[in-house]
């Protein structure tokens, strides 16, 4: 199964592709999409959907596994991410390829076995679980491809909302 991870955030999206077969897990990419800050807004969000078409075309996943927003005080910021990772359902959906979520907290306990891990330990066990020599960088990288191995782990079971499926 090879699965998208994807950290929304329309100046910054992290992207994480891996292979998950036979319960071992192969990083195939990651990185980040940017948008610079002069950009108006909507251009933005077609840069972010046009990289994730790409994306998409490229490894052609059989899932996208995006994470689901947490903000707890800067609401004009979380809804311009709210919006990129609206681009990045609708990438999926016009790709036929079925979206899942998942919180900040199910991905730590999925990586790391602790639901309150700090960003350098998702970070280790993100390197010891795909066999990097190096941390992943940058952080939104390494948290894509943390959602994709939360996917992975999850079975697609009951731990999965899932968003949107297609056969």
């Amino acid at each position: 199964m090879i699965i998208l991870g994807i950290d929304p955030g329309y100046a910054i999206t992290g992207f994480g592709v891996i292979c998950y077969e036979k319960k071992c897990l192969r990083v195939i990419d990651y990185g980040v999409i940017k948008t610079a800050s002069d950009m108006p807004f909507p251009e933005r969000l077609l840069a972010i959907d046009q990289a994730l078409g790409e994306l998409n075309d490229r490894y052609h996943p059989d899932c996208f596994a995006i994470e689901e927003l947490f903000f707890s005080r800067n609401t004009t910021t979380a809804i311009g991410t709210a919006q990129a990772r609206g681009v990045a359902v609708v990438t999926a959906a016009r790709a036929r390829v079925s979206v899942y979520e998942y919180t900040p907290m199910q991905v730590k306990v999925a990586v790391t076995g602790y639901g309150r891990a700090d960003k350098r330990q998702v970070q280790d066990m993100v390197r010891v679980l795909l066999n990097l020599k190096n941390l992943p960088k940058p952080d939104d990288a390494a948290d894509a491809l943390a959602v994709a191995i939360c996917h992975a782990h999850s079975g697609n079971r009951d731990s999965a909302k899932a968003v949107g499926g297609y056969q």
